[in-house]
C-alpha cells in the first residue's frame, strides 16, 4: 500500500495527459510493474506475491485517488493475472511462463464473434467492444459463443488488431478500445469453462493451493471494477477538501453548512462502501480457504453489492460536483475528471443496480435467478 500511495504524485500529474493519450503512457505502464503491485494477482508459482487478492482491491482503490484510469487498468490487469490461473497449466505456461509480467486485456461478452471446432481447437473471428488497457497487453481473453454456457479464450498478441475506437467521455485514459480478430487459430487448451472454473473444476487451486482458485469466478470477478470506483470517490472528496479549507468568510465555501453536510454525506457513502466492498471479499475467501460452497442467494447478494457500492460513489461524486463551482468545469480542474470518469464506471451494465441487484431480489423471493450467477 505504501508503494501505491507513493506513486500517487506522479499519477496525479500525467492524469491530463493520460487523457489525451487515450492509454496509459508507457512511464506509467512501468511504474505499475516496476513497484511489483501487478505481481499480487499473478500466480505464486509464475513469480507472484504471495499476498491475499483482496489487497489488489485496496491498491486500484488507492490508485484511483490520482489517475481513474490506471486505477482501472490496474484493477483489470491484475484481475486477469488471477484469471489466468483457471485455465490449463500449458495455458498458464505460454502466458507466463517467460514473463511473470506480460498483462492480459480483456473482453468477456461474445460481442459480433464465431467460434468453429476445428481438429485440436478451434476457428475464432469476429469484433469485441471495451478491452482497457489493450496497447500495452500481450494477451486477450475474449467471450467465445458456440462452445458451452460461458467460454473465454486466450489469444496472443500478433493475432488480432486494435481498433482505436475509444473517443469517449469518461475513462478516457483506459484505452478501452475494439478488437479484431480474423480466422485465428485457438488450441484447446486456451479454452476455459467459466461456469466450472472453481466451482467443480479445480485446476486453479491443484496447481497453485491459492484461496483464490477454491472459489467460483463470479463470486469474486467484478470488485476489480468497483474498487477504482472507490478511489475516484476519494480523490473527488479529496480534491474538493484540498480546495475549500481556508476559504472563509462571507459566502466563501468553507463557512457554508451546505457544504458541511455534503461532504459528511459523502465521506459516509466512500466509507460505507469500502466497509460492504471488504465484508463481502473477506467472506468469499474465508469461504474458499474453508473449503464451503456458496448459495445462489449469497451469489445474487455479491452480485448486489458491486452494483450497490458503485452507487453509492456515484452519488458522493455528484454530491460533491454539484457545489464543486464553476471552476470545477475547467479542464484544468481534475473534479470534472473525477466527475466523467465516475460516470463511465457507473454505466457499466452489472454496476447498474436495476441490473445488478435484480437476482438478488428474485432469489431473496424465492424466484429462481435468471441463469447462473
Amino acid at each position: 500500500m505504501q508503494r501505491a500511495t507513493e506513486m500517487l504524485p506522479a499519477l496525479k500529474e500525467r492524469a491530463a495527459h493520460t487523457e489525451k493519450l487515450r492509454r496509459l503512457p508507457e512511464e506509467t505502464v512501468a511504474d505499475l510493474l516496476a513497484s511489483g503491485l501487478y505481481r499480487i494477482g499473478v500466480p505464486v508459482r509464475y513469480g507472484g506475491l504471495d499476498i491475499d487478492y483482496a489487497l489488489a482491491l485496496d491498491v486500484a482503490a488507492e490508485l484511483g485517488r490520482a489517475c481513474p484510469a490506471t486505477a482501472w487498468c490496474y484493477g483489470l490487469w491484475a484481475a486477469h493475472a488471477w484469471l489466468v490461473g483457471y485455465w490449463p497449466e500449458y495455458a498458464q505456461e505460454e502466458v507466463f511462463g517467460s514473463d511473470p509480467d506480460a498483462l492480459c486485456s480483456s473482453s468477456l461478452n461474445v460481442g459480433r464473434s464465431t467460434c468453429s471446432p476445428v481438429d485440436g481447437g478451434y476457428r475464432l473471428s469476429g469484433r469485441w467492444e471495451f478491452s482497457s488497457g489493450c496497447d500495452a497487453a500481450s494477451w486477450l481473453m475474449l467471450g467465445v459463443p458456440g462452445i458451452g454456457e460461458r467460454n473465454w479464450a486466450l489469444v496472443p498478441q500478433g493475432e488480432y488488431e486494435i481498433v482505436d475506437t475509444w473517443f469517449v467521455s469518461g475513462l478516457r485514459g483506459s484505452g478501452s478500445k475494439d478488437i479484431l480478430v480474423e480466422d485465428a487459430f485457438v488450441p484447446a487448451h486456451r479454452i476455459l469453462d467459466v461456469t466450472t472454473a472453481g466451482d467443480g473444476d479445480w485446476t486453479g487451486w491443484e496447481l497453485h493451493r491459492q484461496s483464490r482458485y477454491r472459489l467460483p469466478i463470479p463470486a469474486l470477478l467484478g470488485w476489480d471494477l468497483v474498487a477504482p470506483m472507490l478511489g475516484i470517490a476519494q480523490g473527488m472528496l479529496d480534491e474538493f477538501i484540498a480546495k475549500t479549507v481556508g476559504t472563509m468568510g462571507a459566502a466563501k465555501s468553507a463557512d457554508a453548512p451546505a457544504v458541511h453536510i455534503r461532504v459528511s454525506e459523502a465521506a459516509a457513502e466512500i466509507d460505507a462502501g469500502k466497509a460492504l466492498m471488504n465484508r463481502d471479499v473477506r467472506e468469499a475467501l474465508d469461504r474458499a480457504d474453508a473449503g464451503e460452497g456458496f448459495t445462489t442467494l449469497e451469489r445474487a447478494k455479491y452480485r448486489r453489492d458491486k452494483a450497490y457500492v458503485t452507487q453509492l460513489c456515484l452519488q458522493a461524486v455528484n454530491r460533491i460536483f454539484d457545489i464543486g463551482g464553476g471552476h470545477g468545469l475547467f479542464e484544468s480542474d481534475p473534479l470534472q475528471r473525477f466527475h466523467r470518469d465516475a460516470h463511465a464506471v457507473a454505466h457499466r451494465d452489472t454496476l447498474i443496480m436495476d441490473l445488478g441487484g435484480q437476482e438478488y431480489g428474485r432469489v431473496a423471493l424465492g424466484l429462481d435467478a435468471e441463469g447462473r450467477i
